[in-house]
């Protein structure tokens, strides 16, 4: 099979850039795969910062033409043109925000090939006014979709009448553990002692992800659970301000090591190898790639009860859920992983869970709409 693929690839920064990368690779094993990527992704008013990385290349894969202008109508002909003269059997467009809307509705138009939308988020976490007529007038141009979570499947059913869709899991970012770190080897890189207890929040810092709930939880936690931490690991934007002031109200800077800015590839994995729990306090939520990079360090995560986290989270065997918003729950729930010794069981169910997590199981899920 001859496949296209539209998306963000490295140098852009983001997990969709790890995401299509991958599904590249899993899918070259069989097929004939080429990718579209960006020349301009977002314009500098909607993306504050530099989009690209130019630090790590140990994520670069083949058959990429940097082609597509998101903001430029008469590329978004050309790039459809361009398409067609390849004559793919399907398309693969990387679906992530409305704002790619008139541009991927624009080729979809065009493209004369079978299109699979692949729906990171149907509907942006935030939203805004007409978000949802932009995703409807795109995604009813194609012809086959897959959603990583049910809700999100929800959300596809009502703008899209009986979607020939189907829902997989997110699968594994296993591609962080260059060194094969050992917990004793990143700590000691961190600077954190063998006895203490680690808790990770690794990403993004948006508001709906709240960050501030876990930070409120951690004064009962101390209380509980003697030399717990946490390591805060991300881009704040432009709200670091806030999340310090909250630290310094809750009188937990003892508790708290703050890693901001944005995280190279090569940087990941003294994180995840040092921790012993990945905190995704989200209060809102379709899935997340961060469970999947703390599953390929066989890591256990605490997840709160929403959108497509206890799709992938099962609750008592690869980690816990609570329900959102809720910081004394968070809180109990990491006084009873620690107090009931946890690590060693959850570990054991993410290692049998592997295989549907795997890119071969994904790429199965795409073969299977061309059958």
């Amino acid at each position: 099979m001859k496949i296209i693929m539209v998306g963000p690839v490295y140098p852009f920064k983001s997990g969709i850039s790890y995401y299509t990368g991958l599904m590249c690779k899993g899918l070259s094993k069989n097929h004939e795969v080429k990718v579209l990527s960006y020349k301009m992704q977002y314009p500098k008013i909607l993306f504050k910062g530099e989009q690209r990385d130019s630090k790590d290349d140990a994520v670069v894969i083949e058959n990429v033409e940097y082609r597509i202008h998101t903001a430029n109508p008469l590329n978004w002909i050309s790039s459809a043109r361009y398409i067609n003269a390849q004559n793919p059997d399907l398309v693969i467009f990387q679906w992530l925000h409305p704002y790619l809307a008139p541009c991927f509705w624009s080729m979809s138009k065009m493209i004369k090939s079978r299109i699979l939308f692949v729906c990171h988020n149907v509907f942006p976490h935030e939203r805004f006014f007409l978000d949802k007529r932009l995703t409807k007038m795109t995604l009813k141009q194609g012809d086959f979709f897959v959603t990583h979570s049910v809700s999100d499947a929800e959300d596809l059913k009502s703008i899209v009448k009986n979607p020939n869709h189907k829902v997989a899991v997110h699968p594994a970012y296993n591609f962080y553990k260059i060194e094969n770190m050992s917990k004793e080897e990143a700590r000691k890189k961190l600077g954190i002692a063998e006895e203490e207890k680690i808790l990770l929040f690794f990403g993004l810092i948006r508001e709906y992800k709240g960050l501030k709930h876990l930070l409120k939880a951690l004064p009962k936690v101390r209380e509980a659970v003697k030399g717990c931490k946490l390591l805060v690991v991300g881009d704040f934007r432009n709200s670091e301000a806030e999340y310090r002031q909250i630290i310094k109200e809750e009188g937990i800077s003892d508790m708290v090591s703050v890693f901001g800015g944005y995280t190279p590839y090569s940087q990941v994995e003294k994180y995840f190898a040092a921790c012993d729990l990945v905190v995704l306090p989200y209060e809102s939520a379709t899935q997340s790639g961060v469970i999947q990079i703390a599953y390929s360090f066989q890591k256990p995560v605490l997840a709160t009860n929403v959108g497509g986290l206890p799709d992938v989270v099962e609750d008592e065997k690869t980690g816990l859920i609570v329900e959102p918003c809720n910081a004394e729950a968070l809180a109990d729930a990491i006084e009873r992983f620690f107090k009931e010794n946890k690590t060693e069981e959850f570990r054991e169910h993410i290692r049998k869970e592997a295989d549907r997590f795997s890119w071969d199981r994904m790429t199965e899920t795409i073969e299977s709409f061309m059958e």
